[in-house]
């Protein structure tokens, strides 16, 4: 005969019942009770792991209560009398089943002792959740990093090529044959006809023997820098779970640090390749503005819009521009050089973790000064003229549907709206004496800057703190903006191992040169 197993201590059923009580009810206060207080309690998911009963807390606050579910099955193993594994198979009210396994402690009270049960409220004592990871039935398409995906969704016309075998995720800005651009938003979508014809950038890679895996997500027609997107939610960011992913490229970004692509096609105006990039540990270029045809684009500013891509190395990131790019002269001559008030500009994690790489690479880098004094008022002249022709492209259809749009960009296109043609003309002006004078600073050099001012935000951040990051990062970013310059991001970690990024930035004309500097330095 075989042993039945032996009962579970006392109190952890009732403790283990109470948790799924206030997990229903999404009772905060009776959860955070029932996990381990301390730095070391873990929660895992498909999604990441949360280290510490801080980050738990945190989560749970933001995320509007669980999934309603009911408990099918609960087994107990007892470690000793004062710990135990209880595995429960979970029953979704949307359907499929999922599995919860949690690691309980009995904890001493605060006179030492023990309470069999939850702790009777005290908050100290009783039973706890020390680590729990959660699993449930995965979505047959992740609607927060794709529109439409398919196997694949356009098969290259071509047998074999440079390309061949990589899978693209194409940002929805781009024209794919067949299919509307959607913009990221739904009222845009609902009108958008379907293209007849691929975009240039699309074209390209196809016929270099890439394959289009889907059509990702943007944030709403391009402009943010956080992928947050209001009706599709935000992209999840496997480098640094539950913090944002980076926008306005965020499902593309997402599809290959996922894996689930190989390339990402973006767009970047104000950073939408570079913020992602650094967010979620990828290599990502932004390529002079204009050198690669915007043909097939919806554009956001067409002054400061320009093709970019990620990739998880550098060497596909430059076998894309092989393809991509025009011909273009190359220089063994590449000076490095770094300037303190730009570097100053980033959060204390970020510069150190790009001081550490400039050590571990032994790169010879030359410290410059430059007359910087003027960049408050680029940054809002770039800012101004990029909303006057937002306004100026997309104006006339938002007119009488701004409630379309998530608050953060119907609140840009709201300003866009009010500049006038003499305010548009002045920072026209201003922008692009402002371009004239950082084309004239970079020369022949490279410049290594932040490609954002901090880490991911957490998606708890709100709107008021993402509004600040933004406004920090656009400080840097506004630069190869404002020149029409290429710019290459990559990979750094922090010491807090999360992901971030570092530029490098050249004259026009030279995304070549900042390709091989990424691949022959191997960063």
């Amino acid at each position: 005969m075989t042993a039945a197993p032996p009962p579970a201590p006392a109190g952890l059923l009732e403790a283990f019942d109470a948790y799924e009580t206030a997990l229903m009810a999404d009772d905060l206060t009776a959860l955070d009770r029932l996990f381990a207080p301390g730095p070391d309690t873990l929660r895992g998911d498909a999604h990441g792991l949360l280290v510490g009963h801080d980050q738990i807390s945190a989560f749970r606050s933001g995320r509007g209560g669980a999934p309603r579910r009911r408990i099918v099955e609960t087994h107990v193993q007892t470690i000793d009398e004062d710990h135990a594994l209880v595995v429960a198979i979970t029953e979704l009210a949307t359907g499929g089943r999922g599995q919860q396994t949690q690691l309980w402690a009995r904890l001493p009270g605060p006179d030492g002792g023990t309470d069999g049960g939850t702790d009777g409220g005290t908050g100290e004592g009783g039973w706890k959740v020390t680590a729990a990871h959660v699993a449930a039935p995965a979505p047959a398409l992740d609607t927060r990093i794709w529109r439409v995906v398919g196997a694949p969704l356009v098969p290259s016309p071509a047998a074999s090529g440079p390309l061949a075998g990589e899978t693209i995720a194409v940002k929805d800005l781009y024209a794919v044959a067949g299919h509307p651009i959607g913009a990221g938003n739904p009222a845009w979508l609902a009108q958008a006809a379907r293209e007849p014809a691929h975009a240039y950038a699309v074209q390209r890679l196809l016929e270099a023997g890439a394959q289009i895996r889907g059509i990702a997500r943007t944030d709403e027609f391009a402009y943010s820098l956080a992928g947050t997107n209001a009706h599709y939610g935000t992209p999840p960011n496997p480098r640094a779970p539950h913090r944002i992913s980076g926008g306005s490229t965020s499902g593309s970004a997402s599809a290959v640090a996922l894996g689930d692509a190989s390339i990402g096609l973006g767009t970047d105006t104000g950073g939408s390749i570079r913020v992602p990039a650094a967010y979620q540990g990828l290599y990502g270029i932004r390529t002079t503005h204009g050198a690669v045809p915007a043909t097939g684009l919806l554009p956001l500013a067409p002054a400061y819009d320009a093709v970019g891509w990620l990739t998880r190395d550098a060497e596909r990131l430059r076998a894309v521009g092989e393809v991509l790019l025009p011909d273009q002269p190359r220089s063994d001559a590449t000076p490095l050089v770094v300037v303190p008030e730009l570097m100053e500009l980033a959060d204390p994690d970020v510069a150190a973790a790009i001081a550490r790489w400039r050590r571990d690479h032994a790169l010879d880098v030359r410290e410059e000064r430059w007359p910087l004094s003027g960049l408050g008022d680029w940054l809002t002249a770039f800012q101004t003229h990029q909303a006057w022709q937002a306004w100026q492209r997309h104006g006339d259809w938002l007119a009488g549907r701004l409630d379309t749009l998530g608050d953060d960009v119907r609140g840009r296109f709201e300003r866009a709206a009010s500049i006038t043609a003499d305010e548009a003309d002045a920072a026209r002006t201003t922008a692009q004496a402002a371009g004239a004078r950082i084309r004239e600073l970079v020369g022949d050099r490279v410049l290594m800057l932040p490609s954002a001012s901090s880490v991911a935000p957490v998606a708890q951040a709100g709107a008021d703190g993402l509004q600040r990051v933004r406004d920090a990062t656009m400080r840097l970013t506004c630069l190869a903006g404002l020149g029409g310059l290429p710019a290459v991001s990559i990979p750094l970690e922090t010491e807090d191992h999360l992901p971030a990024g570092v530029c490098l930035l050249a004259g026009p004309g030279r995304d070549r040169d900042l390709l091989d500097l990424a691949v022959g330095r191997h960063f």
